[in-house]
């Protein structure tokens, strides 16, 4: 990715969260900016790391199902950029969020607040 091709976003977290990031992204071998940037754009796609919430039904033992889809997008003889590979693999989430989250307020399970930038579940826990 070119520089001209790239802008600056900030977030103020605090001291700890910062910290947690910066291990987990030297972990992965990844600078604190591609690591932020990997992580929301997983999130925003819904990709979950470990654990047996991301595997699918016919996975393979072992495996998640998900080698065979990053070998599929990499099919041709071209280079595949991060952010394509996460386009490619992401499906529907988005949509799928959508129509959750206005199920829930319907329901009166959640609320929306735009002063507060985000969803808070209602009633009791």
């Amino acid at each position: 990715m070119a520089d001209e091709d790239r802008v600056v976003v900030k977030t103020y977290v605090p001291p700890e969260q910062k910290a947690e990031w910066q291990e987990h992204a030297d972990d992965l071998d990844m600078s604190q900016s591609e690591f932020l940037r990997s992580m929301v754009q997983a999130g925003r796609r819904g990709f979950v790391t470990g654990g047996e919430e991301g595997g699918s039904g016919d996975a393979p033992p072992g495996g998640s199902g998900l080698e065979d889809r990053v070998l599929e997008a990499l099919s041709g003889n071209e280079f595949v950029s991060w952010e394509e590979l996460v386009s490619e693999l992401s499906g529907d989430f988005e949509d799928r969020l959508h129509e959750t989250l206005q199920s829930l307020q319907a329901e009166d399970r959640i609320a929306h607040d735009p002063r507060e930038g985000g969803y808070v579940r209602r009633g009791p826990r």
